[in-house]
């Protein structure tokens, strides 16, 4: 692999990264310093085709245009042949520099770091209006949302709870988490029940405009008390761009026990809005279909019971309790995104 980057030097150590769902990420130290080596992995068994090199490449041409304008990002390093994916066997890699730095969850961040978090991504909306195409659709699977693309429905998650607690149920020996998860599909099909007439109406036209996809504290890193380095562009795709903001501060700002810290909420949405040019009924339908999403969402509970993957489980306590905490301070919520 390094041997087709002659500027990198001799391979001395290469260690893997443990934080990330979607890719393997590893530390490669050589002669000439640290890199970091991304495996792109092969995602076509949860519908996502991010691990596809066409993707994959249009991904690093984003990041090449987004450092031009001064977004911290981490381009690839572009070997011999002038490529930025390689591609051996059937496993795509790419090579990028080393970016010493930590994650930062919402607690950690103070009000002013809040305001600069929510002020920073509205400089990425800004900035992918500039280097990608305002009429180059990409590909359904790419992160595109076709015209008409609606919310869920409330009965298709009902099949899905009862599936879920079936299994749930089944297990052998239950555990701790099995007795939650059991607790919260239960209690969202009650509020499903409550609220399915709230099911946010489906859009006349298409999505737009371009998003990052996947912007949360493990996909930013900071030194001290400043972004350095915006990283996993993955998912980069046309997307309501409001809602990537509401997400993200369901991520950063939510507490252990399922609120959100509406005070650190208000300061980054309100350096969002100006940073964005976003008005306050654009935030507010986001916020209401981000709700109805996360009522609807078991992302956690299918890795889980459907592919046996639990990387995910320690996330599923404050993620569950979120919904039926928005659902309760619905207003509140809006509120804090909106004024």
């Amino acid at each position: 692999m390094l041997r087709r980057y002659p500027d990198v030097g001799e391979p001395l150590a290469c260690e893997p990264i443990t934080k990330g769902l979607l890719n393997h990420g590893y530390r490669v130290s050589t002669t000439r310093g640290s890199y970091f080596l991304k495996h792109h992995l092969d995602k076509k068994h949860i519908d996502d085709a991010t691990g596809e090199r066409a993707t994959i490449v249009r991904q690093h041409r984003a990041t090449q245009r987004l450092a031009s304008l001064g977004v911290p990002v981490v381009p690839p390093l572009t070997d011999a042949e002038g490529t930025t994916v390689t591609v051996i066997g059937d496993r795509c890699y790419a090579l990028h520099p080393w970016v010493d730095g930590l994650h930062r969850v919402g607690s950690q961040l103070t009000p002013h770091q809040s305001r600069r978090l929510g002020t920073l991504l509205g400089a990425v909306h800004t900035a992918l209006e500039q280097v990608m195409p305002a009429d180059g659709e990409p590909e359904p699977s790419d992160g595109f949302l076709p015209a008409g693309y609606g919310s869920p429905h409330a009965a298709d998650t009902f099949a899905l709870i009862d599936e879920l607690l079936a299994v749930a149920r089944g297990q052998r020996p239950r555990d701790a988490f099995d007795e939650l998860a059991v607790h919260r599909l239960v209690e969202r099909r009650a509020l499903l029940e409550r609220h399915a007439h709230r099911r946010p109406p489906t859009p006349d036209g298409p999505a737009t405009g371009w998003v990052h996809g996947d912007f949360h504290p493990l996909n930013l890193l900071y030194r001290g008390a400043d972004p350095v380095a915006i990283v996993d562009w993955d998912r980069l795709g046309v997307q309501p761009r409001a809602e990537e903001a509401v997400r993200a501060a369901a991520i950063f700002f939510v507490q252990p026990g399922g609120e959100l810290d509406l005070a650190k909420v208000r300061a980054y949405a309100r350096a969002y809005r100006r940073a964005a040019g976003a008005a306050g009924a654009e935030l507010a339908a986001a916020v209401h279909r981000v709700w109805w999403e996360r009522l609807n969402d078991f992302w956690i509970l299918r890795w889980r019971y459907r592919l046996d993957d639990r990387r995910a489980d320690p996330q599923f306590p404050a993620v569950s309790a979120l919904a039926v905490w928005w659902t309760r301070e619905y207003e509140a919520v809006c509120a804090a995104f909106t004024e």
